[in-house]
């Protein structure tokens, strides 16, 4: 049975317990350490993937991925790009279809580790996209694992150097927890049945009901600071069939205005006649 909500507070959060891995965690910095680390990884049949670089805080600046963390229940490795480089023994992994990878937002991983080294990914699975399917419409990592397992996982870690010559027993934890944590909630959707598309079209409505009422109250206070009594509310049958009509009358303008535009081209500019000149 499906008994996931589609939201959770930043309140609710925030009082839940800390979830984090403690299983085995390796940094693998060094080359010949690679090939044991890949042997193992290969042995699973679902792995937990996430990256890490050293964030920026300036628009238009963004710097290579750092770290690649590839977690299993029991064990999580973490690859330090900035020392090894990507192996072609990890390109070969993600562009294995048998070996199922899992992460959240994976496409940006996916596009900093081929700008490493390029390979063709197979068989890499977003949470993201499947969430929506289950009734979940947070798409953070935290908010989405406190969804499925009342429980947070702490993203203290997140803006630190991930660069440095050494990662702390923090940033270790932090990025295992993370690969970890994107297998977690794909077992767990796995073990539940996604909604069907009626009760998917219900969640949509009420989830863009929920978002109208929100930009109204904030308006609506915006307007009392201004001294202003805020205008009654519309409904969302009201609203919709409000913009239903101003789209109308948009396709009424553009189709007056592209008539007379055909029409003026198809105007035809007469010459004024000329009589000849008659030799005396």
């Amino acid at each position: 049975m499906n008994n996931y909500i589609p939201h959770i507070s930043k309140e609710l959060l925030q009082w839940m317990p800390l979830a984090a891995f403690e299983g085995e965690v390796i940094v693998v910095d060094r080359e010949e350490q690679v090939a044991d680390a890949v042997a193992y990884l290969r042995t699973q049949k679902v792995l937990g993937v996430d990256t890490e670089a050293r964030p920026s805080f300036q628009r238009g600046i963004h710097y290579p991925t750092a770290l690649l963390q590839i977690a299993s229940h029991e064990r999580c490795y973490l690859f330090r790009l900035t020392h090894v480089g990507l192996p072609q023994e990890l390109a070969e992994l993600f562009a294995d279809p048998d070996i199922c990878k899992v992460g959240l937002a994976f496409k940006d991983d996916i596009n900093g580790l081929r700008r490493r080294r390029d390979f063709t990914p197979a068989n890499c699975v977003d949470v993201q996209s499947m969430v929506t399917h289950y009734g979940i419409f947070d798409l953070g990592l935290q908010k989405i694992f406190a969804i499925c397992f009342g429980k947070k996982i702490s993203k203290s870690q997140q803006l630190t150097n991930w660069e440095n010559t050494q990662l702390t027993p923090e940033q270790a934890r932090y990025a295992s927890t993370d690969a970890w944590a994107t297998l977690l909630i794909y077992e767990d959707l796995l073990a539940h049945e996604p909604i069907s598309n009626e009760d998917l079209e219900t969640l949509k409505r009420e989830e863009k009901e929920r978002i109208i009422e929100h930009q109204q109250e904030v308006q609506d206070q915006r307007l009392r600071e201004q001294g202003i009594e805020p205008p009654p509310h519309m409904t969302l049958e009201e609203r919709e069939a409000h913009q239903a009509e101003k789209r109308r009358e948009a396709r009424k303008r553009k189709r007056q205005r592209l008539q007379l535009e055909k029409a003026q081209k198809s105007k035809t500019v007469q010459k004024p006649f000329k009589r000849k000149k008659t030799k005396k």
